[in-house]
């Protein structure tokens, strides 16, 4: 029975912590969520793409083409498709108990969840069944697993209305069911999904669809490179991506006037970004590269230093003569990485780490899963192991809780946005509000299972106890040195005074605003802002 509690106690400590937190400020007019939100409305209650209903209502965002006399999203629109579900149920709850029409925060909450949480955590299932093959004890696979669920944008993405980690579940769901078809001898008919989750992919997220090359290159050398060829895998494969791909098509053609024109060519935001080069790529730049990898403010390797272990992982394919998965998944990094360094908006405006590239870390954690096989063979390097897993678990599990967008003008966000809120109490929305807890006291129950998850996952048995007790001192000195970094000084504590402190919600219901006003006056929550009756603000 013990292993079977723990596996389970595992995964709820996981999907608590995705669904604890709600970090909504509806003050942001988020450039990235809003237009997805807006489609998502305006297909259900007007059968049409146009958004213009949504602008009227809920106010303009930076994200918008114009087509014609109309206003759309200038996303790939698979998010928008996969949270009308989402916005039908929340709807029909609303007419059971007589709540009106949907709110905003009512389908940002819906939404995200629907097309983000819960299929990372079903994904999570698939992905670490998978990981078996290159992490085989399962200490070591769950720790692998928490790093990625936890401590990467894997998580940043989950808890936003973002298409970078739906995509991300596509395409390496799909090259997932590939293996398990090609290698493991399981039926061809498990070809038909992975099809259509290789095409739901760029459906999703324009850019997944570079990962879905390497992958389509596995699955034709497996499927017709040697006799009898597996035509009719090939066939299932295809006819599964041809639904999202047709889906696609359709919407540039209704909204953009052409299959092949896209949001982006539409839209006068960041056109001169988006039409320079190739897609926005031109020739990789230094300062793309370190700002994307090692930069303090944005560094995927100072976020995630987990990934690390990716070098060795991709020594070991090598030794192990896996080229397939070695050839697969450097293929897909290296790729993204090019792709990151070579675009022209690199940074992405307000974000968690290089979000363009959040596609390629499922491939970039199968050659972790190799790496951390070969470093639990050792006290010592099992101890570096352990300290980059609770390093990038800490920055990304705490920081997804607070303020997930890491904003320009900040080059030390992690001590001056997430640590500095957390000190001074300022908590957006999470499932502590909702029994009377506010500020920091309503992360404690968040931060008490993500501090034992981490205890558990570093000591799981009596004879990790050196190693997991030696990581974990490790990883909290290596936090305690983030503070070094160089931070923003005035400016920088003027923007987290005048521009982030004011967007944190400061309510939940109008009860909370009463105790700042007058006896003969009743407080109201507005937009998660507290007035008094009289219009005077708190």
């Amino acid at each position: 029975m013990r292993p079977g509690i723990r596996r389970y106690a595992f995964a709820f400590a996981i999907a608590l912590l995705y669904l604890y937190a709600f970090p909504y400020f509806p003050d942001i007019q988020s450039a990235n969520e809003l237009p997805r939100v807006y489609l998502t409305r305006a297909m259900v209650e007007e059968r049409s793409f146009a958004i213009d209903s949504g602008i009227e209502r809920w106010g303009w965002t930076v994200d918008v083409s114009e087509s014609g006399d109309k206003s759309y999203s200038n996303k790939a629109p698979g998010s928008s498709f996969v949270a009308v579900p989402a916005y039908l149920a929340l709807r029909g709850v609303k007419a059971v108990t007589g709540g009106g029409e949907p709110t905003l925060a009512e389908m940002m909450w819906s939404f995200r969840v629907a097309s983000g949480a819960l299929p990372t955590l079903a994904f999570l299932v698939l992905f670490s069944r998978f990981m078996s093959r290159y992490a085989p004890h399962p200490d070591t696979r769950r720790l692998v697993v928490a790093g990625y669920a936890l401590g990467s944008m894997a998580m940043a993405y989950s808890v936003l209305f973002m298409a970078h980690q739906l995509a991300a579940v596509c395409i390496a769901t799909a090259y997932i069911l590939a293996v398990r078809v090609c290698d493991d001898g399981e039926s061809d008919r498990l070809l038909l999904a992975a099809g259509f989750a290789a095409g739901m992919a760029p459906l999703v997220d324009y850019q997944a669809a570079f990962a879905g090359v390497p992958v389509a290159a596995y699955l034709l050398y497996k499927l017709l490179a040697k006799k009898p060829r597996r035509w009719r895998g090939l066939a299932l494969a295809v006819l599964g991506a041809i639904p999202p791909i047709a889906a696609l098509l359709w919407y540039h053609a209704r909204a953009f006037g052409s299959p092949f024109r896209t949001g982006y060519h539409a839209t006068d935001t960041f056109a001169h970004y988006h039409q320079e080069g190739f897609l926005g790529m031109t020739w990789p730049t230094a300062e793309a590269f370190v700002g994307s990898m090692v930069a303090p403010d944005n560094g995927l390797i100072v976020f995630t230093p987990l990934l690390l272990f990716a070098v060795p992982g991709w020594v070991a394919l090598a030794k192990q003569r896996r080229y397939w998965a070695l050839g697969v998944t450097l293929g897909v990094v290296s790729f993204y990485i090019y792709f990151i360094s070579s675009l022209t908006f690199w940074h992405g405006g307000w974000s968690f780490g290089p979000r363009y590239i959040t596609v390629m870390l499922p491939f970039a954690f199968v050659a972790v899963a190799a790496g951390a096989s070969v470093a639990e063979r050792r006290t010592w390097t099992r101890a570096l192991l352990v300290a980059a897993t609770a390093v990038s678990v800490i920055v990304y599990a705490v920081s997804c809780a607070i303020f997930p967008y890491f904003r320009d003008g900040l080059p030390n966000p992690l001590y001056e946005l997430t640590f500095a809120l957390l000190r001074d109490g300022h908590v957006p929305y999470n499932l502590g509000w909702l029994f009377g807890l506010r500020g920091t006291a309503s992360l404690i129950p968040y931060l008490v299972v993500l501090g034992a998850l981490l205890v558990r996952l570093a000591i799981p048995s009596r004879q990790r106890l050196g190693s997991g007790l030696a990581g974990l001192g490790l990883g909290a000195l290596v936090i305690a040195a983030y503070s070094a970094f160089p931070g923003g000084g005035d400016e920088g504590a003027e923007i987290y005074e005048d521009r982030v402190i004011p967007v944190v919600p400061a309510c939940l219901r109008d009860a909370d605003c009463d105790a700042g006003c007058e006896p003969d006056q009743v407080g109201v929550c507005d937009d998660a802002a507290c007035r008094c009756d009289d219009g005077r603000a708190q």
